[in-house]
C-alpha cells in the first residue's frame, strides 16, 4: 500500500513540474485554504488553480521544486497533517535574473475522499537563515533576530 502524503507530495510536484495550475488544484477540495509564503490567503480551488497558473505561467515559469523531509501526523482515521520541507530554484527575479534558490515548509492536511486523499488546507512558509520572527518598521517587514550568540539564545 502506498503512502498517501509522499503520494500527495509528488502529485503536488508534479503538477508544478507541468506548470498545471487545474492539476496542482484539483489536490484539494473545493473549498480548500491555501495560504502563501507573503500571507495571500486563497479560499477555494478555482482561486488555488488561477494564482498558480498565473504564477507557473511568469515568475515560476523556470523553477523547480523538490522535496526534501516528508513528516507525517495522522489527525484520525481520515485526516493527515503533512509537513514538507522544499526547495525551489530558479524563481525568475523582476529583472529578468535568476533568484537564488529557497527553502520552504508546505504545510497540509489532507482528507481521505474514498481511495483518494485530497487537501483541505495549505500553508506555505519561507525558511529564513539566522531570524527567528519578523519585525515590522517604517521599511516594511524584515527578518529579525533577536538571540545573543554570547549566551547560546
Amino acid at each position: 500500500m502506498s503512502d498517501p502524503a509522499q503520494s500527495f507530495v509528488d502529485a503536488f510536484i508534479a503538477a508544478w513540474m507541468a506548470r498545471d495550475g487545474t492539476a496542482l488544484a484539483n489536490l484539494f477540495v473545493p473549498d480548500a485554504d491555501f495560504v502563501n509564503v507573503v500571507g495571500i490567503w486563497w479560499e477555494d480551488r478555482a482561486a488555488i488553480a488561477k494564482a498558480h497558473q498565473y504564477a507557473l505561467d511568469s515568475f515560476f515559469s523556470q523553477s523547480t521544486v523538490s522535496a526534501g523531509r516528508v513528516k507525517t501526523r495522522a489527525l484520525g482515521p481520515d485526516h493527515l497533517l503533512v509537513h514538507v520541507r522544499a526547495r525551489l530554484t530558479g524563481q525568475i527575479a523582476p529583472d529578468g535574473t535568476t533568484a537564488a534558490p529557497r527553502t520552504t515548509i508546505l504545510s497540509f492536511v489532507l482528507e481521505r475522499h474514498g481511495a483518494d486523499w485530497l487537501a483541505v488546507s495549505a500553508q506555505n512558509t519561507d525558511i529564513v537563515i539566522g531570524a527567528e520572527t519578523q519585525l515590522a518598521g517604517a521599511h516594511g517587514v524584515r527578518p529579525q533576530d533577536y538571540r545573543d550568540p554570547q549566551k547560546g539564545r
